[in-house]
């Protein structure tokens, strides 16, 4: 355990897109830490809520519906810490216009609403917002050209809430992951050719982990990172830099 086990104990964690992937391994992570974690997934499953645990609030969520967004807030009530890891790829299809523009108001306009609805009890409690970028917040993916516009769009956003809202007290700041294991890179993992091309790539040779990334948000949620706001950290084992 990197972190106290009573690390986040009394306050509570909101973690979007947190039913599977990355963002179930932040709210499994801040669970652990003591946190009162609430969840919020499309469609969440049987499997999915029992993976997560009973110390995980799980509940319904289309980040791109603004009613959606308040009823997750309402359930929430006092929020400390909010993590944004909603988010949809469609290789290969991102070049339509319409695929286009739902993927930008997943990932980007998601973030933006539940940022804003959560502004106020994020204000109440001086809380700490992580947003989901990528490391196509930095370099163009001709497959996917919505996720990376929205990734890079996650970045801008991040630094510019940094500024409107640290007259709140509130901290906002971004991780960018790189290849992790997830469901959503699965395909990737299974193809020999491209995996092993990723793995060539980085320095650390291996894939990330959920939790890998899930420690990062810690350390960005905890007062370790009292005078950090405004910062995008790749979790990517090197990968950018090689």
């Amino acid at each position: 355990m990197t972190f106290q086990t009573d690390l986040f104990k009394g306050k509570t964690a909101v973690v979007t897109g947190g039913t599977q992937g990355i963002g179930a391994g932040i709210a499994q992570r801040f669970a652990r830490l003591g946190a009162r974690v609430v969840a919020g997934g499309i469609a969440p499953t049987d499997s999915q809520r029992e993976a997560l645990g009973p110390a995980v609030d799980v509940v319904e969520l289309d980040v791109s519906d603004e009613a959606s967004v308040a009823a997750l807030v309402e359930k929430a009530g006092s929020i400390d810490m909010l993590i944004n890891c909603a988010g949809m790829i469609r290789r290969g299809d991102e070049l339509e216009i319409d695929v286009f523009e739902r993927v930008i108001a997943v990932n980007l306009s998601g973030t933006m609403r539940v940022c804003a609805a959560a502004r106020e009890p994020l204000k109440a409690t001086g809380g700490t917002i992580v947003n989901t970028a990528s490391m196509l917040s930095f370099f163009g993916g001709g497959l996917v050209p919505a996720y990376s516009a929205s990734k890079g769009g996650i970045v801008q956003l991040t630094k510019s809430l940094a500024i409107a809202y640290a007259a709140d007290g509130i901290r906002v700041n971004a991780v960018a992951p790189g290849w992790i294991a997830t469901p959503l890179t699965q395909a990737l993992q299974a193809d020999d050719h491209r995996s092993q091309a990723i793995l060539q790539r980085t320095p650390m040779k291996r894939w990330g982990q959920p939790d890998d990334v899930a420690q990062v948000v810690a350390f960005l949620c905890s007062r370790a990172a009292a005078f950090m706001t405004g910062a995008i950290v790749p979790v990517d084992g090197g990968y950018l830099v090689a």
